[in-house]
């Protein structure tokens, strides 16, 4: 028996499943890695995010290389072809692939004419393995991410005394909600110059005869493991110590904040999930740092991330189209060219998308999908942006995060109730109403804000099916108290704007 593996582009560990289960053979066990320009085709990707992938793919062949392993690295219109070429040219009778997270990509691999064995080995990318999610969510009628992640801290150990959480509490979101207040020096984030080995797939991007999105460079990301690890040690000696208070601030010109910015590098296999918990962990006993603001980030890994991932592996095939509001209107022009936009908010997080391909998750949920939601754009389109433009996006986190968290297009399945604000939280959390056409306080009128209209429609058109969201009757009731001429003229000012905008479509 021959066995060949193949190293998909988002697997670039060496500890992975197939390689792994090889390691002792390493210089007998034929590898290749594939670059498939019809998957590029599927949707207009980020160009960082394309140069990111396929020169990562290919900082990993290298050392495969390096430690021993014969690589094929091929770049093709599809996968089939150059693998059956490999296979026949190996003799392979066994082709190991470690599960991919995403099921479309799972169903591309299984539908494949192959003239060899298929062995899919599980994914251990994820503390929560093949299984576990289901068996943690046997039973229960409520699947919110704060029971789940409990169980992880319970299970994985982690700032834990005994049975009871550090500090006596699970959660100190509390303390992490600080406005922009005052002159904020975040600090600047590590940033590395394309090698020779960047350069030449920035030139293929280039040369790309497909649709792409936003700009090329300047590009700044780190390409490898040691890229990564020196990211993960800049950010606990800069910015975690004081990364909680300020995580949900945006201040124009800051990209990113205090953010980790490791989402690409565990994303990409790059770097593995418990080594960064543990390393905020210990800097936290080691150095005395705010529990705050490292149970705000660990709570973002072994909470957000392993739940986003277990519940798009639990909920049912069809979760992608789902649309409990039936929202329907196209997703204007503006997500693909910023400068269609006259919203500060929108144009400036735009923008920033745009420039790097990152956004932080304030700027996600409650600028980018927050306005989506209120606005009643299609829960697909908006999906199928989130995933082309942003660097870390996969199928896996972005189906649960757009569709479940960002727009309530599930009913609820994920939130307890739709991340639906008006103006006022932009105003209160972000600088971009000072420097913006429309007025923050106004909800009719030539200068009112879309936030508040379109909030305040949203609301009106959805109101039988909100109520039975309990913690949003409160705010229903004001609808009650609302003039009728206002409410009129809300629900104009609403229909006046999608009119506007349809030609920017």
């Amino acid at each position: 028996m021959t066995i060949g593996i193949w190293v998909l582009g988002d697997q670039l560990w060496q500890g992975q499943a197939a390689l792994q289960s090889r390691a002792e053979q390493a210089e007998n066990t034929p590898v290749i890695l594939i670059e498939s320009l019809g998957w590029v085709r599927l949707r207009p990707y980020h160009k960082q995010k394309l140069v990111l992938v396929w020169s990562a793919m290919r900082h990993f062949a290298a050392e495969l290389r390096e430690a021993g392993w014969p690589v094929t690295y091929e770049t093709a219109e599809d996968f089939e072809s150059p693998l059956v070429g490999w296979i026949e040219a190996n003799g392979i009778t066994e082709l190991r692939v470690m599960t991919p997270g995403d099921r479309p990509f799972l169903h591309l691999i299984q539908s494949l004419n192959l003239p060899c064995d298929l062995n899919l080995l599980p994914n251990n990318h994820f503390l929560w393995q093949d299984g576990d999610f289901a068996a943690w969510a046997k039973g229960r009628k409520n699947l919110l991410l704060e029971y789940f992640y409990r169980e992880g801290r319970q299970r994985f150990g982690v700032l834990m005394e005994g049975k009871q959480p550090v500090g006596g509490a699970w959660n100190f979101d509390k303390d992490n909600r600080k406005p922009p207040k005052g002159k904020l020096n975040p600090p600047a984030p590590l940033e590395f110059e394309p090698d020779a080995m960047t350069r030449e797939v920035m030139q293929q991007v280039r040369e790309l005869d497909c649709p792409t999105y936003g700009e090329l460079e300047p590009f700044r990301w780190g390409v490898g493991r040691s890229h990564a690890l020196q990211v993960l040690d800049h950010f606990i000696a800069t910015r975690l110590p004081t990364f909680g208070p300020y995580q949900d601030a945006m201040v124009t010109g800051e990209d990113t904040m205090w953010h980790a910015l490791l989402s690409p590098y565990l994303n990409l296999g790059l770097l593995r999930p418990l080594e960064v918990i543990h390393a905020a962990e210990r800097a936290y006993h080691e150095q005395a740092l705010s529990l705050s603001s490292v149970e705000g980030f660990i709570r973002q890994v072994l909470g957000w991330r392993e739940y986003m991932y277990g519940l798009y592996h639990h909920v049912e095939a069809d979760y992608a189209q789902r649309n409990w509001f039936q929202h329907t209107q196209p997703l204007p022009a503006f997500f693909w060219d910023s400068t269609q936009t006259d919203m500060n908010c929108l144009r400036q997080t735009l923008r920033q998308v745009e420039r790097t391909g990152y956004a932080h998750h304030i700027q996600r949920l409650m600028i980018l999908a927050n306005f989506s939601l209120i606005a009643g754009f299609s829960p697909q389109e908006v999906e199928n942006w989130f995933h082309a433009a942003f660097i870390d996006a996969y199928d896996w986190v972005m189906q649960t995060n757009v569709i479940g968290m960002g727009l309530f297009a599930d009913g609820g399945i994920l939130a307890s109730k739709p991340y639906a604000a008006s103006a006022n939280y932009v105003n209160k959390m972000s600088d971009y109403c000072k420097g913006c056409r429309y007025d923050p306080k106004q909800r009719t009128g030539k200068n009112a804000c879309p936030f508040n209209f379109f909030y305040w429609d949203f609301l009106d058109r959805h109101r039988a099916q909100l109520k039975s969201q309990g913690r949003i009757n409160l705010i229903l009731a004001n609808l009650d108290k609302m003039p009728p001429e206002e409410l009129q003229a809300i629900r104009q000012h609403a229909k006046d704007w999608h009119e506007q905008h349809s030609y920017l479509v």
